[in-house]
Parts: structure tokens; C-alpha cells; sequence
């Protein structure tokens, strides 16, 4: 798979990057997570379906015009980034990664506002 995404996503990795590269340690650890997520959705061969969905890639049950999933890692007791993917449809090597977030601070309410904010990113990006 290819991987785009909007510049506000590109704007966040960059601020990651630049405070993991200050030193700052939750930085670095984010930025590690995010590299793997992003590895994740390299590696695979076509688009999910709700069927195979796996631990690190699962159907994100609150979207709502578009078939949303989101990349995680295993737990860690500080740090839960998430990235939100979409997968056009018709296309076999193009998957847009629409936002990410730290959902560690805010728990699973963070879940809520996904649909409403991945519409308009990615009616944008078409």
C-alpha cells in the first residue's frame, strides 16, 4: 500500500519528530508507534474488510459515511497513539491516513469525535 495523507497530519508528524528529536522521551516513544502503525499499513496486500479485522487494525464502529479504521499498538500504560485510515474504494495501493492522536489523555470519548472530524478530511481529499 501507498500512504497519503492531509497536511495536518504531515504538520503533526513533523512536531513529533521535532520534539523526539529534542530529547523528549514520550516523543520519541509516539513517534516509534507511529513508524509501526505506518509499517502496518505498507505491509498490507489490499484494503481490510470488517472480517479481518486484526488487533492492530480494526473498523472504527462510529464511522459514519466512510468505512474509517484505525491503527494501534499494544498497551502501554502512558502513550496510546491511533491512526485513522480510509481506504478509497477502487484503489488497491492508496490508503489516506486522515489524523492520529495520543487517545491516552482522553480515553475512548476520543472514538466519538473520529466520524465527525474524518468526514470533511477526507471529502477535502477528494
Amino acid at each position: 500500500m501507498e500512504i497519503d495523507w492531509p497536511k495536518q497530519f504531515g504538520d503533526w508528524l513533523d512536531r513529533v519528530e521535532a520534539d523526539a528529536d529534542k530529547g523528549e522521551v514520550r516523543a520519541a516513544l509516539i513517534r516509534k508507534y507511529i513508524a509501526e502503525a505506518l509499517a502496518v499499513l505498507r505491509k498490507l496486500p489490499c484494503a481490510p474488510t470488517r472480517e479481518t479485522e486484526t488487533a492492530d487494525l480494526k473498523w472504527v464502529r462510529q464511522s459514519r459515511r466512510y468505512q474509517l479504521w484505525r491503527v494501534s499498538h499494544p498497551y502501554h500504560p502512558n502513550v496510546a497513539v491511533r491512526l485513522i485510515c480510509w481506504f478509497p474504494p477502487n484503489t488497491d495501493s492508496v490508503v489516506v491516513t486522515l489524523f492520529a492522536g495520543d487517545k491516552a489523555r482522553i480515553g475512548d470519548i476520543w472514538y466519538s469525535s473520529v466520524a465527525s472530524q474524518a468526514d470533511p478530511l477526507i471529502d477535502a481529499w477528494k
